[in-house]
């Protein structure tokens, strides 16, 4: 891979979206959620199994943007089979590192997840970023529906108790 931060951007951000991990449905999850972001149009859904509090399955389908879907790929490669609270710790650290708060260097579970720290020059595409995590987040709290728009924004607002 490029040394080149912004090349490096673009080859897991196409690859993730070409052969996005975990794209699908599951059956009969014991949590799910609905994602949209009305300014893009971005519009997932996401399933996951927890069983003694750990991600066992975790799947996501719908129609989005390249950043959005690399996202959710990325963001649940990284989740499934962890313990639910550090999946809620990382929900907090990539929104914290996408929205500019932390830098990915303070992160110290970000990973990969690091190419998307140049996403928070991009104001518009943050959100796009954002939503699986937020998606997540609502799914860990039975909400069945979240948006990145009004009161549920998560640029305006931060997120709770994940």
């Amino acid at each position: 891979m490029s040394a080149d931060p912004k090349a490096l951007y673009q080859e897991v951000i196409l690859d993730h979206n070409r052969k996005p991990r975990n794209y699908g449905e599951l059956a009969q999850p014991s949590h799910h959620a609905e994602g949209v972001n009305p300014l893009c149009g971005d519009h997932i859904h996401l399933a996951l199994d927890i069983q003694h509090d750990t991600i066992t399955r975790i799947a996501f389908h719908g129609e989005s943007c390249a950043i959005c879907k690399a996202s959710a790929s990325m963001m649940t490669t990284m989740v499934k089979g962890k313990h639910t609270d550090q999946a809620k710790a990382l929900i907090h650290e990539f929104v914290d590192m996408a929205t500019g708060r932390v830098a990915a260097e303070a992160s110290p579970h970000i990973g990969r997840l690091a190419v998307f720290s140049g996403i928070s020059a991009l104001p518009m595409r943050v959100k796009c970023a954002i939503l699986p995590w937020h998606t997540l987040q609502a799914a860990f709290h039975a909400e069945a529906r979240t948006s990145t728009e009004a009161d549920a924004d998560p640029m305006q607002t931060p997120l709770g108790d994940a």
